[in-house]
């Protein structure tokens, strides 16, 4: 039998009016991955940050056991020093810091009070090594890809001489190659150093793939642990025991009624911001009908982002030209204002840094896009305001205690629902959905679905952006294909397969050498 690591026995964890987690037990043997699995708001994230110190000792009730002995930890730093460290979906990370101050960043070498840059530079090496990073050590964070800051973070946690690493999504914003690399890491760290991973993720197939074992955690509870070292849990297994019932249909099933062209592109091109002599978005035409869901699909970097936000009142780029036409009448957007009086709206990939105020409450979120038809003379009617957050939230399904419970203690569901519910406050014709699903669980999804559904039944112009190809091709009736920079293909949802769709990349990129 292997040896057992980590014990949580019975932790229970309260918020105001909230159970968190209900006497759930964990336990975690050497050398293992072991995934924690269930739907945004279960008490996953809240029991890794019990672990790790965020939740100090006596703000829970419960025993940690490491490596045998009882720990009662009161910040990350008493975490650290036993060698658990933990990763979050947020990086923490310099971007104006080099790969090697950031692997030490407070762990500093140091004799004497001053840093020892000799040393510094040369453990880093030791580290990126052990991470496969193949980068100077010199080489500013915000000069790689998401993908290897990521593996500093990894080479960050090894020089603490970390024995149990916690990973929270920690390929929720990487390609599919990055995850790969990431995950082949994690099992070869894994294999030959004996590392021990708890692994958070929403991407049940690549639970699947790496874990040998699988915690299943469902409103504050554990409900089982599923075994999984000769591979022979599947995704349908793993949902069945997060949403307590079998799910059928990944994707909700609708009949599409789409009428005419609603909003069009021409011969749009984007010079990057930084940069003005490198074009991003080079020549791109399309359109979008009402009442069609169109997705747009690519690799990261392919500058889907890029065209979505330059679109909305060009919030993004430089020198940006082309025409955008709406109902037959072309469009001057100089601003995002202007592109939200116009009927635009574009939701960001990025909810937690440019979606919401998250130290602000859900009803002043849901408004903030739209004040100006809630006011009269420049002043807001707090009960106008109060009757469409109310609204909204009902509309949406939105799980809150009242609206005027914070944007930042939802979980990530009910998050990208008050984004949602911003940007369905201004009333748009047009809806740019940029990654509308990234980082939410199963059960979440298929409610975003249905909102995209509702939307789209409603005659709107929708155009959905995902990393994820079977999202794509579960959700759009018609597909673009993006590859640097440009649009190299059209598809129906009837004629695209995965396949065909990188097959389609693939054979751009080659054409381009």
């Amino acid at each position: 039998m292997s040896e057992c690591i980590l014990e949580m026995k019975n932790i229970t964890k309260t918020f105001p009016g909230v159970i968190a987690l209900d006497r759930v037990n964990l336990d975690v043997t050497k050398g293992e991955i072991h995934a924690l699995v269930g739907e945004n708001g279960a008490g996953k994230s809240t029991l890794m940050n019990v672990l790790s110190g965020i939740y100090p000792h006596g703000t829970y009730e419960g025993d940690i056991l490491y490596k045998g002995e009882v720990c009662s930890f009161k910040s990350i730093s008493d975490s650290e020093k036993m060698g658990i460290a933990i990763i979050h979906q947020e990086l923490a990370l310099s971007p104006f810091m080099t790969i090697a101050e950031n692997i030490f960043l407070g762990n500093e070498r140091q004799k004497n009070g001053v840093i020892d840059w000799d040393e510094t530079n040369n453990k880093a090496k030791e580290v990126m090594a052990r991470v496969g990073l193949n980068e100077s050590y010199s080489s500013l964070i915000r000069d790689i890809g998401v993908g290897k800051q990521q593996l500093v973070e990894i080479a960050k946690a090894l020089a603490k001489d970390c024995e149990l690493l916690i990973l929270d999504e920690p390929t929720a914003a990487l390609n599919d190659e990055d995850s790969d690399h990431l995950l082949t890491l994690l099992e070869r760290l894994n294999k030959e150093q004996g590392l021990s991973c708890i692994i958070i993720s929403h991407k049940l197939n690549e639970i699947a793939k790496v874990s040998d074992r699988i915690t299943i955690i469902r409103d504050g509870q554990m409900i089982e642990t599923l075994d999984n070292v000769k591979g022979g849990v599947s995704e349908a297994r793993i949902i069945k025991g997060m949403v307590g019932r079998d799910m059928v249909d990944r994707f909700p099933k609708r009949t599409p009624n789409i009428g005419e062209i609603g909003f069009e592109v021409e011969n749009w091109n984007v010079y990057d911001p930084l940069n003005e002599d490198r074009k991003v978005i080079d020549n791109v035409s399309f359109n979008l009908r009402k009442g069609e869901v169109v997705g747009l699909a690519g690799l990261m970097g392919a500058g889907r982002t890029e065209l979505a936000m330059s679109l909305f009142g060009k919030s993004y780029g430089k020198k940006i030209s082309g025409k955008i036409i709406k109902d037959g009448q072309e469009l001057t957007l100089h601003n995002v204002t202007q592109a939200i009086d116009n009927g635009i709206a574009y939701l960001t990939e990025d909810r937690k840094n440019a979606g919401l105020v998250l130290i602000q409450d859900i009803k002043s979120n849901t408004t903030m896009a739209n004040l100006k038809a809630l006011s009269t003379n420049g002043i807001v009617d707090d009960q106008k305001e109060i009757n469409v957050a109310e609204e909204y939230r009902e509309k949406l399904s939105t799980k809150c205690s009242s609206i005027f419970q914070l944007a930042g203690n939802l979980s990530g569901g009910n998050q990208q629902k008050v984004v949602l519910s911003k940007w369905l406050c201004t009333e748009p014709d047009v809806l740019l959905l940029d990654e509308p699903t990234r980082g939410i669980d199963v059960g979440a999804k298929y409610e975003i679905y249905n909102i995209i559904n509702a939307i789209a039944s409603e005659g709107k112009c929708v155009l959905v952006i995902s990393s994820e190809l079977p999202e794509i091709l579960g959700v759009a009736d018609r597909i673009y294909i993006m590859n640097e920079g440009k649009l190299i293909g059209e598809t129906t949802r009837e004629d695209a397969t995965p396949e065909k769709i990188m097959a389609r990349i693939i054979q751009s990129a080659n054409e381009k050498e």
